[in-house]
């Protein structure tokens, strides 16, 4: 997706595609949205919950420093399902839901949505 340059005043601005992984031309940018949402919600419930990386750890059955790495943006080495599997040990329900797109000829979407 080509970006628009915005000029506004004295700075000069580039509209975002809504995901910043694509914007900055990532590796499979849509896989990167879903897991940096599933591990915002992640750091939420720790937080949510006052517990330490070490206790956090402990619960979702990772060393710190992984949890450290994951809480850091860093999530590469964790799959979707690791990260709704954490989730569910935080207490969450995690509900997938598929749905015909009714595009024919068009690829689908893989989008999270986080419910209260």
């Amino acid at each position: 997706m080509k970006k628009q340059k915005k000029r506004t005043g004295k700075r000069d601005y580039e509209k975002s595609s809504g995901n910043v992984y694509a914007d900055l031309a990532r590796v499979d940018p849509e896989a990167m949205l879903v897991k940096a949402k599933l591990v915002t919600k992640i750091a939420e419930l720790l937080t949510a919950r006052e517990l330490t990386q070490t206790e956090g750890a402990s619960l979702l059955g990772i060393p710190q420093p992984k949890l450290s790495n994951l809480l850091g943006g860093r999530f590469r080495g964790f799959s979707e399902r690791k990260l709704m599997d954490f989730l569910t040990r935080l207490g969450s329900d995690v509900e997938i839901v598929v749905r015909s797109g009714g595009r024919a000829g068009r690829r689908g979407s893989v989008s999270v949505v986080i419910a209260n």
